[in-house]
């Protein structure tokens, strides 16, 4: 064979590859993750949104690798990152990104937005957000994107196969239910009604979340609302977990569990997962020495009381040691407690995962 016929062979092989990888995952056998919810696991999408639900100033990022804020609300990397450095993959971008196009797509996509919740009411205090049916119609408008890259039947496939986290619940209840001594909400409802209500609810979003594709999906609860630093400064005499909010979570996290017991039932399938992450916040919360932490009540970046007041802003108290420290903020992990609460997600007993684990449905979806 000539040089010159070699080297033309060379040069469509070449391009052939280059072709196949503007439309292929950018890791091979990673799955696509799609993440729904709040300030917890919004990755950047409020940072290009006229709002007060911001983390786009310093010291926010600041143990991230850039070292700048991303608009993460962490001092480095959050939930979602961290799950998908498990996946293999790199962290979803925001969907309102510009980088969001061509394979980036196929990553997956961030749609969640700080300051939401269940109930289109929450939040309102914090003006344009994106609320969570809003979120599942840019999941809709993603899905078109995809299918004119690479068909209608490949992005069903990709988004039946993905990985899904939605995470609401804790917002409503601080952000509406306990936002003003009488709140609108609390004339409404008592407690215990209030949080049934809000199952009822969310039950809506997670069958709309079906409709559109979605067949792995983490469902984490609310994290023990009481014993954030942002309570402990407002509600607590004594620095023990405020009473109220504290119940609200004690109420409204079994009321899930059955909820998607009951949806998975009637699907016919384990769609949904329930992520207890009070239980996995409880933990280091109780004894935060034995997970490495010397507080669990003091915030690393605030003011005040425990660092609990106000935002957290260049002006604010900051910790040297952000490991040292289970909250970030006063309302927020840091990146360390973040990497413990995915770690139960993964490898967690059904006290955390219910019907099971990641680490048991990736193993199961390998399989098939």
């Amino acid at each position: 064979m000539s040089a010159s016929k070699s080297f033309t062979i060379l040069a469509v092989c070449l391009a052939m590859i280059i072709m196949i990888s503007i439309v292929a995952p950018p890791v091979e056998g990673a799955r696509a993750f799609f993440v729904f919810g709040d300030s917890l696991v919004d990755n950047g999408n409020n940072n290009y949104l006229v709002t007060y639900a911001r983390a786009d100033s310093p010291p926010y990022g600041i143990d991230y690798p850039s070292h700048r804020p991303t608009g993460r609300f962490s001092n480095g990397y959050n939930i979602p990152d961290i799950i998908s450095q498990h996946l293999g993959a790199e962290s979803t971008l925001p969907y309102l990104s510009p980088q969001l196009r061509g394979e980036k797509l196929l990553v997956g996509a961030n749609f969640a937005s700080a300051g939401i919740g269940i109930l289109n009411d929450t939040g309102i205090q914090f003006a344009n957000i994106i609320r969570i049916f809003k979120q599942l119609e840019l999941f809709q408008i993603y899905q078109q994107r995809v299918s004119a890259l690479v068909g209608a039947e490949e992005t069903q496939q990709l988004v039946n196969g993905a990985l899904v986290l939605i995470t609401l619940g804790g917002n409503d209840f601080v952000n509406n239910y306990f936002f003003t001594p009488i709140s609108a909400r609390r004339l409404q409802f008592n407690l215990q009604d209030f949080s049934r209500y809000l199952i009822s609810e969310y039950k809506k979003i997670l069958t709309r979340l079906y409709e559109l594709g979605a067949r792995r999906v983490l469902v984490t609860g609310t994290g023990p609302l009481g014993c954030v630093p942002a309570e402990l400064a407002t509600r607590s005499p004594n620095g023990q977990c405020a009473v109220e909010p504290q119940l609200a979570a004690a109420i409204f996290n079994p009321l899930l569990v059955q909820m998607i017991r009951d949806l998975n039932q009637e699907i016919g399938s384990d769609v949904f997962v329930a992520v207890n992450t009070m239980q996995m916040q409880n933990d280091f919360i109780n004894n935060p020495q034995a997970y490495g932490f010397i507080t669990s009540k003091i915030a690393c970046c605030g003011q005040g009381p425990y660092n609990g007041l106000g935002i957290c802003t260049p002006a604010s108290n900051l910790c040297p040691n952000r490991d040292l420290y289970a909250f970030w903020d006063p309302f927020h992990p840091t990146e360390k407690a973040n990497r413990i609460i995915v770690q139960t997600i993964l490898s967690g007993s059904q006290n955390y995962m219910f019907p099971m684990n990641l680490s048991t449905i990736m193993a199961m979806d390998s399989m098939t």
